[in-house]
């Protein structure tokens, strides 16, 4: 086999989580958006297992798509960061059996209990895979990933138990809790990657130093989300949920700033990281001003960060994942630049029909051009993600 020719390989796929759920989940999330778009365009019923159909989709995206990326990204930088043990071979095959498992269960008929059981052992499953080896991590900072998939487990369960209740308000409050486990994660993500892989773009063009760290504003900002979801879940009261909010707002544009951004505009692969931090910053205005001033409905916020800033940041993250870990260099193929604008647009359209833009077209607008961001990246990547790696490189820094 040459070295620069690889050679499609089926064991190659569980060499690497990544491989399987970037796979998996890019596949899943275009069935779901395609399919979406043809439900409310009334081209076909929609496939909710006698779900409100807004529910379903709000859970598959989150436990469907998002889950397989959020799986395969955290288990492929583990090894590199916290020097764990990769998840390979018949563990990894498991674990992609119980995501596949909690796709079936969402879509046929079954009893309440068995869909639960089958569509909630991912998160557990992953979490003793890796709590041994995170419990003897050198950084203790990577613990907080543990209580991470334990809300998201307990966000699912939650949801379950609405559907056997058939109580759509507990449905909802189980989205929440995932959505709110998911900024955290992604906030913590974030603020160690962004600035290390900023600072290294910065070196490369000559520009400057690293960034240097601020601790306390680190934890600031996680605590900010802690709070705010606290204050979501417990449904406090309107000007403390929106005060919070605010609080958080302004700390993560202070954060965001001194990532300087701006400095990295030739540099796609990074500047789509900012780009995907500052939604996160429209988000929590925009929860504000839903809390504080009325007229802005909770759509607008949540789609700020599931489209625009989970939408860019995974983007970004499983572009650079799948070029760096098939041996590539982290020059961005015109193509994806293309899913990155494609993303972007998405993004802006869903919240303009939040805030009130002619609904329907925006929506469907939106939804089109998510799906051809993800088409995109599958297409684009697709073969690198099945096929053998060229030369490694094994790590993600």
């Amino acid at each position: 086999m040459s070295s620069t020719s690889p050679s499609l390989a089926a064991g190659a796929v569980w060499s690497s989580a990544f491989r399987p759920f970037f796979l998996l989940g890019s596949a899943d999330g275009l069935l779901l958006m395609c399919h979406w778009l043809g439900v409310t365009a009334e081209l076909w019923p929609g496939l909710t297992n006698d779900l409100p159909r807004q529910l379903w989709h709000g859970h598959e995206m989150v436990f469907g798509f998002a889950a397989a990326v959020v799986v395969g990204f955290v288990l492929t930088a583990l090894p590199s960061w916290a020097n764990t043990t990769e998840i390979v071979g018949a563990r990894l095959r498991w674990l992609v059996g119980l995501w596949l498992a909690g796709r079936v269960a969402m879509i046929l008929p079954m009893p309440p209990l068995i869909a639960a059981l089958l569509d909630g052992a991912l998160f557990p499953v992953m979490a003793g895979m890796l709590a041994p080896q995170l419990a003897r991590a050198s950084n203790r900072y990577y613990l907080v990933l543990l209580p991470i998939l334990v809300a998201l487990c307990a966000a699912n369960l939650i949801f379950h138990g609405g559907i056997a209740a058939a109580d759509a308000g507990a449905m909802s409050a189980g989205l929440r809790l995932a959505i709110h486990a998911l900024i955290l994660l992604f906030v913590l993500t974030a603020g160690v990657l962004t600035p290390i892989f900023t600072g290294n773009a910065l070196r490369e063009k000559g520009r400057d130093d690293a960034i240097p760290l601020l601790p306390w504003l680190d934890a600031l900002a996680a605590m900010t989300v802690v709070a705010l979801a606290s204050a979501d879940l417990a449904r406090l009261p309107a000007m403390t949920m929106g005060s919070l909010a605010l609080l958080a707002c302004a700390v993560h544009a202070v954060r965001l700033a001194r990532w300087r951004g701006w400095r990295v505009v030739d540099a796609p692969l990074v500047l789509v990281m900012h780009l995907g931090y500052a939604w996160l910053t429209v988000a929590f205005g925009l929860k504000a001003a839903a809390a504080l001033a009325g007229g802005v409905t909770e759509s607008a916020w949540v789609h700020a960060f599931t489209v625009g800033a989970l939408g860019m940041m995974m983007m970004g993250l499983m572009t650079r994942v799948t070029l760096r870990h098939t041996g590539r260099s982290l020059r961005v193929p015109a193509t994806l630049l293309l899913a990155y604008a494609s993303m972007f647009v998405a993004a802006v359209l869903r919240v303009g029909a939040a805030l009130g833009a002619p609904e329907p077209q925006w929506l469907k607008g939106s939804a089109l051009l998510w799906a051809i961001a993800i088409l995109l990246f599958f297409a684009r990547s697709g073969a690198m993600l099945w096929r053998e790696s060229l030369p490694a490189r094994p790590s993600i820094r």
